[in-house]
């Protein structure tokens, strides 16, 4: 099922909530929500767009299909949960505004911020030795 492992569990840390917290709110339990985290076990496609509307996410995001993270309009909305947090956004922004880091922004969306600094700074280094 791709990336659904990885992918639910940053949605579910980007929202600040808990395995048991996640199963509360879709009435499953909070060991199902471990093996789907550890990728022992995929859930069923009612499972899949409970979790898709719990997050307001489209199923292919969930399954690693697409990168469009949010199904609404709601630009605060898709911000949110498409860097982890505050601090990867703003570096992913500055990734996105610089020419010559653009090409770079798509390949590190889900990179941790310290990632996204070193990346950062090798680009830099080998600027100043062309």
């Amino acid at each position: 099922m791709g990336n659904f492992q990885n992918i639910l569990k940053s949605l579910r840390l980007s929202k600040g909530i808990t395995q048991a917290d996640l199963a509360k709110a879709l009435n499953i339990s909070r060991s199902t929500i471990g093996m789907y985290e550890s990728g022992t076990r995929e859930p069923g496609f009612e499972i899949l767009e409970m979790i898709a509307d719990y997050f307001n996410v489209d199923i292919d995001f969930l399954l690693g299909h697409t990168n469009k993270t949010i199904k609404t309009t709601n630009p605060s909305a898709a911000e949110s949960i498409y860097y982890l947090d505050d601090e990867t956004r703003a570096i992913a922004q500055e990734i996105y505004e610089s020419p010559d880091l653009r090409i770079l922004f798509d390949a590190l969306k889900n990179a941790t911020p310290e990632d996204l600094k070193f990346v950062i700074e090798i680009v830099k280094r080998m600027k100043r030795n062309d």
